[in-house]
């Protein structure tokens, strides 16, 4: 099957930024509090769940992976660019990473207890994210949480120059009403949302940041009481 072309131009654009992206995005995720704040309750609830590993998926130089490692969490890095992949590699040696495209998962069904996509979906074209959407139906266990971060809005913009070299890259811009939308025409339940404002230095550049977290129905594998803390039985 041929590749949709905006998976290419992706996977080449990373390739070409990969060593200097790693310097420049974990420092600003540090100081992302909102953001970690989002991610520590995503830990705690799959911790309590206990359906199966998360995936990061389109998970760049892998901070996120190593954040929820350190959280406790059993989770492995997937991104589509061979080159952060090794990045990722060799930054963590201790985690696991792979490379591998969001439509088309090589996972069982069923078998992971989370995903995180963190702002990994702004590459895509937003006709294209039911099928990305529906693969994380597809590979979430009953139960399975799943946590998103991406731009609010409803924007598309190219970059031509990016983390010191010229590329070519598309980037949008969805309301957090789509994205909700097309995750509960999936089957996926949405059960919490957070908006940012930009702040004044981001203004008018950025645009609000939505980070918004949902589950898969069902009964999930494990002890009654730890779902029932998890609020998912």
């Amino acid at each position: 099957m041929t590749q949709p072309t905006y998976l290419h131009a992706t996977r080449v654009a990373y390739d070409t930024v990969a060593v200097d992206y790693a310097k420049l995005v974990p420092p600003a995720f540090e100081g992302d509090l909102y953001g970690r704040a989002m991610i520590s309750t995503f830990a705690e609830l799959t911790r309590a769940v206990d359906a199966g590993p998360v995936a990061d998926l389109g998970c760049g130089p892998g901070h996120v992976t190593a954040h929820l490692h350190s959280l406790g969490v059993t989770a492995f890095g997937i991104d589509l660019s061979p080159e952060t992949v090794a990045v990722s590699r060799r930054t963590h040696p201790d985690l696991q990473f792979d490379e591998g495209s969001m439509t088309d998962l090589d996972l069982a069904d069923g078998t992971l207890g989370g995903i995180i996509a963190w702002y990994s979906t702004v590459h895509t074209p937003p006709e294209h994210l039911p099928v990305v959407f529906a693969e994380f139906h597809r590979v979430l266990a009953p139960g399975g949480h799943l946590l998103m971060a991406f731009k609010a809005g409803d924007k598309h913009r190219r970059l031509e120059n990016a983390y010191g070299h010229e590329l070519s890259l598309d980037v949008y811009w969805v309301s957090p009403d789509r994205i909700s939308e097309l995750l509960s025409q999936t089957g996926l339940v949405v059960d919490a949302r957070l908006i940012c404002e930009p702040s004044e230095s981001e203004k008018p550049r950025q645009g609000q940041q939505a980070y918004l977290m949902a589950r898969k129905p069902g009964q999930p594998a494990g002890d009654p009481e730890l779902r029932a803390a998890a609020n998912v039985a």
